[in-house]
C-alpha cells in the first residue's frame, strides 16, 4: 500500500510520462487536487516512490539555455504500475454500491 500523496504522485508521474520532472509532477498534483504542494512535500514521496522500486529515475540532457541544469525525471516500475491497479481496484471496490455523496451530507 502507498500513502495517498504517493499515490497522486503516482499518477501524476505516469501522466505526464516523458515530461515527468519535479516542476510539473507538483503542478499536475496541484491541479488535480487544488491544493498547494511545496516541493519537500513532492520530493519526499518521490524519494520514498524510488526507493521502494516503484519509480525509477534518470538525469535528461541539459537543458539549452546558459546554464540549464539537467531534470531528473521519474518513470514508474512495473511494480509501481502494478500499484496504481490495484489502488484502483480497492479503491473501487471500497465505493461499489455507495449512495452518491450530496452536498448536504457534508
Amino acid at each position: 500500500m502507498v500513502t495517498r500523496a504517493e499515490e497522486l504522485i503516482l499518477l501524476a508521474v505516469w501522466r505526464l510520462r516523458d515530461q515527468a520532472y519535479s516542476v510539473q509532477i507538483r503542478n499536475q498534483v496541484m491541479d488535480v487536487t487544488g491544493k498547494f504542494w511545496s516541493f519537500g512535500a513532492v520530493y519526499m514521496p518521490l524519494d520514498r516512490l524510488v526507493k521502494r522500486g516503484l519509480l525509477d529515475s534518470h538525469l535528461a540532457d541539459p537543458t539549452p539555455e546558459r546554464g540549464g541544469r539537467a531534470k531528473r525525471i521519474y518513470q514508474p516500475t512495473q511494480e509501481g504500475l502494478k500499484a496504481l491497479a490495484e489502488i484502483k481496484k480497492i479503491q473501487e471496490s471500497a465505493w461499489d454500491g455507495m449512495p452518491e455523496l450530496e452536498f448536504g451530507d457534508v
